[in-house]
């Protein structure tokens, strides 16, 4: 099909004329493509990460020391998607976009390391959805939320958004 800007939009998600390698916390949601479980279970409202999970994981907690003025907060990989916060320290070259993009190249190329070579379950197209989700987090308050969230997700898994089998 031939692209027709009357049809095919693509909404940009960034806060207009926002710097986003300003110093700040943003909390991050990036989803597998089209939400296929790839990372792991969730068991007695616990998560149990596949190999799959275990390298994402590994793979975002390296991060920062590929991006010296960022820190790691709360974070979570459930099995079809990865909740994080994410702080830039100071001001920096690279971009929330710069970070992103870089976390889901590696993720990806491992992934089909490991579909190669482990059998891991091959993705369609693409591991990770085009885009991903952000907010700039204001306050203290709305950070302390969003830790909370993060740190609950598992145990709201069956009626969760992103779970495919949701009541």
């Amino acid at each position: 099909m031939k692209y027709n800007p009357q049809n095919h939009h693509r909404r940009s998600i960034r806060l207009k004329g926002y710097d986003y390698s300003l110093p700040g916390e943003y909390y991050i949601t990036m989803v597998t493509q089209n939400r296929e479980n790839l990372f792991g279970d969730i068991i007695d409202d616990k998560v149990v990460l596949s190999e799959a999970g275990e390298m994402v994981q590994k793979t975002w907690k390296i991060l920062a020391s590929r991006f010296q003025n960022i820190r790691l907060d709360e974070s979570i990989i459930m099995p079809n998607h990865f909740h994080s916060i994410i702080m830039i320290i100071e001001k920096t070259f690279a971009s929330i976009g710069d970070i992103v993009g870089t976390f889901k190249s590696i993720t990806t190329h491992e992934y089909i390391v490991g579909v190669k070579n482990s059998g891991w379950p091959p993705f369609d197209t693409r591991l990770w959805q085009r885009n991903y989700w952000e907010r700039i987090i204001r306050n203290e308050k709305e950070l302390d939320r969003i830790r909370e969230y993060i740190r609950n997700n598992p145990i709201k898994w069956q009626s969760d958004a992103e779970n495919p089998n949701a009541a």
